[in-house]
């Protein structure tokens, strides 16, 4: 089963030894706020270029036809 964004994100967070608080702070968020995006993996693409942007990451989103392969 794959990972949900949150679960990435926890996973992420601790490999950089950043917490939620350091998280919420960077990104200008209160940390209940972002708590809560991450229990119900509530996180719109932006967030997730945001957040991706302060852990140092590249965030992608590929839509891929399967019958072709095509990747929009």
């Amino acid at each position: 089963m794959p990972f949900t964004a949150g679960e990435k994100i926890k996973v992420i967070l601790g490999r950089r030894g950043i917490t939620l608080a350091d998280l919420a702070k960077r990104t200008g968020q209160s940390q209940p706020n972002i708590s809560n995006k991450m229990s119900r993996d509530n996180f719109s693409e932006k967030e997730l270029k945001e957040i991706a942007a302060v852990l140092d990451c590249t965030f992608e989103t590929v839509f891929k036809m399967n019958d072709t392969g095509e990747e929009i």
